[in-house]
């Protein structure tokens, strides 16, 4: 263990219902402890441990129970953690005395996303967006709960827009988040106008969506030959981006990459996060790519398609693409219709453009269904 890194060192930790119900339960426990614990590196946490704890029940005062809560800290003080980091969502009165019970800053997976949110924003909505949430998340706090944070130091939390504001009254944050909406609101009139633009030189718009790492922007580089950021992390890609690529008949289309969803995504998130996919809105075809390889293809599948649901996009035509096909044993099964593709070793490549010609001139409407050639 490297106590000079420089990085945070993260305990992990949920306390699992036995019966619990809703999108995470979907997923076996390992597999949610997978993504948090994917989530805590993304954020640049070094992962030390992970404790699962099955209950019948949150404690309500520390969601763990109270010999659990002692065997964490002598834990911390044997392992020199200095985060810990719960699965589960906790309330601010449940934070402050688990803060104060544990003795090192303690955290939700709320906070973590946050925090990946806020240094990965590049663009001016992007940034925007995080500020937002973040306002948001802490005017929910500031009705009692966590002490001052300043006694916290940097790190996990701590980041992006708004830090310096962390003690501001409900007043002055509502002000700012009215001054946000607002700024967010002109920054999405001018990108319609942008789309606009595209469908009146005759330019179809495809866009890339799907559960979060499954491969959207290998794939959008290797379409369109751009160098959108590309790691094995979640939350690499923030900002939408859009390119031209061409089709095999010579014609030319945009492609659009997105943020990439995820599984039970709390409240305080949600906004910011679909506001992030308004933009595909206005797209005559989605691309729904998928890690084919994910031993939880299904429940992402599942969450990706509940989320298209609630923005209405679901009568959109929709092409499902099993990425990852490199990485996948002989016979994996994959869901009727879909094409199986491996962007990063450009496997299936021509297949996939001749789908998306195909579905665009069949989709589009007639005044519109050519495609704009050099």
């Amino acid at each position: 263990m490297n106590r000079e890194s420089g990085k945070e060192r993260a305990l992990l930790v949920y306390a699992h219902r036995k019966r619990s119900r809703g999108p995470a339960a979907v997923l076996h426990v390992a597999e949610v402890m997978d993504e948090l614990n994917d989530l805590v590196r993304a954020a640049g946490a070094d992962i030390l441990a992970s404790r699962v704890q099955s209950v019948d029940s949150e404690n309500p005062a520390t969601v763990v129970g109270k010999g659990t809560l002692v065997r964490l800290k002598e834990e911390i003080g044997r392992l020199g953690a200095n985060l810990v980091v719960f699965q589960n969502l906790l309330k601010p009165k449940q934070q402050a005395l688990l803060e104060e019970e544990l003795e090192v800053k303690t955290l939700d997976r709320r906070e973590v996303i946050l925090d990946i949110f806020a240094r990965r924003a590049r663009t001016r909505e992007g940034k925007l967006q995080v500020e937002l949430a973040q306002l948001s998340f802490r005017l929910g706090r500031l009705a009692g709960g966590r002490k001052e944070l300043s006694r916290l130091g940097g790190g996990i939390g701590t980041r992006g827009p708004g830090e310096k504001k962390l003690e501001e009254d409900r007043r002055r944050i509502r002000a700012q988040i009215r001054r946000l909406e607002r700024e967010l609101d002109t920054v999405r009139r001018t990108r319609s106008l942008h789309y606009q633009r595209r469908r009146e030189i005759g330019f179809p718009v495809v866009a890339l969506v799907g559960y979060t790492n499954a491969g959207k922007s290998t794939l959008f580089n290797r379409l369109t030959g751009a160098d959108v950021f590309v790691a094995d992390q979640l939350f690499a890609t923030l900002d939408p981006t859009a390119r031209k690529f061409r089709l095999p008949g010579g014609g030319d289309a945009i492609l659009v990459d997105t943020v990439g969803f995820i599984h039970d995504l709390p409240a305080e998130l949600r906004r910011a996060f679909l506001a992030t996919l308004e933009g595909i809105g206005e797209a005559d075809l989605l691309l729904h790519v998928a890690d084919g390889s994910s031993d939880a293809m299904e429940s992402n599948l599942a969450s990706v398609d509940a989320i298209l649901a609630e923005l209405s996009f679901r009568e959109k035509p929709i092409l499902l693409v099993m990425n990852k096909r490199d990485l996948c044993l002989p016979g994996t099964p994959a869901p009727e219709g879909a094409l199986r593709i491996s962007a990063k070793s450009g496997e299936g490549m021509p297949e996939l453009l001749s789908l998306i010609e195909r579905e665009l001139w069949f989709h589009r409407p007639p005044e519109t269904a050519s495609t704009r050639r050099d």
